[in-house]
């Protein structure tokens, strides 16, 4: 369970944002900062061109592992998505009002800090396996989501629940769960890595 306290966590995310307005927790391994032979001259080198934040989080973060770009970094920020490519161009792209992207990534034994999500870097150590997700809104009660998912081949969850709203997650898998707080206003992380299963 992640047990860090909001306040602390959300003043951690605002002043790491501010420093670095793209930090990712996720890496793999290989250098971000390299530049590709021929440097894309916009989305279209990545078959994004005319998609908007949901759709390019949606297709980058389902995406096979190896068949991602990797001169392309796509943070997700709690209202925008930004795109930096291996030339060192950047475009920002908003996420709809009243929309918020969670990415979380269970586990049993691995996993590493994170922040804002890196839709082409961040691996989890679950891939490809089916869980329960339920997501319950912690001022009203309501049931936001009860569904069976399955991981992506990354090893996260995308979820997408409403803006401004406090939640308990739960994911269940194969007898074991895990619980979380979770929050989705301006200062909130996209990225949940501290689900460990027992």
């Amino acid at each position: 369970m992640n047990t860090t306290h909001p306040i602390r966590r959300r003043a951690a995310i605002a002043l790491l944002a501010a420093s670095a307005p793209t930090i990712t927790g996720c890496s793999t391994g290989t250098s971000t900062n390299a530049v590709p032979e021929s440097p894309p001259a916009s989305l279209e080198h990545y078959e994004l061109a005319g998609l908007d934040a949901p759709q390019i989080i949606d297709k980058l973060d389902t995406m096979p592992v190896v068949d991602r770009p990797e001169d392309l970094i796509a943070s997700v920020q709690p209202t925008e998505l930004v795109l930096t490519s291996g030339d060192g161009s950047s475009e920002t792209i908003p996420v709809p009002e009243g929309e918020f992207y969670l990415s979380v990534a269970p586990y049993y034994t691995s996993t590493h800090p994170c922040l804002f999500h890196s839709l082409t870097t961040c691996l989890g150590e679950m891939a490809n396996e089916q869980v329960h997700v339920t997501v319950t809104d912690t001022a009203t009660g309501d049931t936001l989501i009860e569904e069976p998912r399955t991981t992506y081949d990354n090893g996260f969850l995308g979820l997408w629940p409403p803006r401004d709203i406090s939640a308990i997650l739960t994911i269940n898998h194969e007898g074991r769960s895990a619980t979380a707080p979770i929050s989705t206003g301006e200062q909130d992380l996209t990225c949940l890595t501290t689900m460990q299963l027992a």
